[in-house]
């Protein structure tokens, strides 16, 4: 399945690993680089050094093209930014904030950069920037989201900008990739389902939270502070809804989940963890190799669209 952004980063099926925070490391991104698609480790809220271990061992597991996730609010970020452009990765994805600062620097390091957007204001200024695509994430996505839903956001993204859209949130099979070609969008990015997925170095818990979940199991909390965040409901976000609804301080909201992602991703605490993932978490049932899933997701899509792969 040809597309502008298969022919842009060198890749067989146009789909990108989502870089979640905590949850993209080099595992998972090793393995969907080997499957095809582009597999992206996520800095979130480490640091440079761990980016250099992580790049290293990513480039022993596969010989394909893989890319950096890095977000913008990172206190290391120009740090980070260095390493990338030192290290030559592919591709670099941005989020929480635009990259023009670093741009010049990543595209003589010949790094294809494709900003993670969730409006069209931001995404016509990423392609004046001089972003080779971006990748329009609507609300049904996991961890931190914007306001307009996919459906309505990749048309959108689509008609104001030039250069290529993909399109993440809601998306975990092969009627998504279809919904988002039909869109316009040339590529998909997903999260959700390489959460739970076999490669992927989480505990336990956080898969069976994902694969047991319902249609309606996601909560967002930090919406009324500027700072809306998609999990699965539990404990902990119950308690952030409570006090969010009291009228708390966000400071007070904030030191409520300080590590509560780590509890989640690495000691699998189901109550006092931040488990992070989109609305489409319903529709995903069973743990598979990451292989299975993307040759599964673009075989479905073929048929559905009437194309071969």
């Amino acid at each position: 399945m040809s597309t502008r952004i298969t022919e842009l980063v060198g890749i067989k099926y146009p789909i990108f690993q989502g870089g979640m925070a905590w949850v993209a490391d080099w595992h998972i991104a090793a393995a969907v680089s080997n499957a095809g698609g582009l597999g992206i480790i996520g800095v979130g809220g480490a640091d440079e050094n761990w980016l250099c271990d992580q790049i290293n061992k990513c480039r022993e597991a596969t010989d394909k093209p893989f890319g950096v996730n890095l977000m913008l609010m990172n206190p290391r970020a120009d740090e980070i930014a260095k390493v990338i452009a030192e290290e030559k990765v592919k591709v670099v994805t941005t989020g929480a904030g635009s990259p023009e600062k670093y741009m010049d620097m990543w595209k003589k390091a010949g790094i294809i950069v494709i900003p993670v957007i969730a409006g069209v204001a931001l995404a016509k200024r990423m392609e004046k920037c001089g972003a080779s695509a971006v990748v329009a994430e609507g609300t049904e996505s996991g961890g931190h989201i914007g306001e307009a839903t996919t459906m309505a956001l990749i048309p959108q993204v689509v008609d104001a900008v030039s250069i290529p859209v993909i399109a993440a949130g809601g998306i975990a099979d092969g009627r998504g990739v279809a919904a988002a070609f039909m869109l316009g969008a040339e590529g998909v990015q997903c999260g959700t389902v390489f959460c739970a997925c076999d490669e992927v170095n989480v505990h336990q818990n956080y898969k069976d939270m994902i694969l047991k979940a319902k249609d309606n199991s996601t909560r967002v909390t930090g919406r009324s502070y500027g700072h809306p965040v998609r999990q699965i409901r539990n404990a902990l976000s119950n308690k952030y809804l409570e006090m969010e609804s009291s009228g708390v301080t966000f400071d007070e909201l904030e030191g409520l989940t300080v590590g509560s992602l780590r509890k989640a991703v690495v000691e699998g605490d189901k109550n006092e963890g931040t488990f992070m993932a989109g609305q489409i978490a319903g529709l995903v049932n069973e743990q598979r190799p990451a292989k299975v899933i993307i040759e599964t997701m673009f075989a479905d899509a073929a048929k559905l669209m009437g194309r071969e792969i």
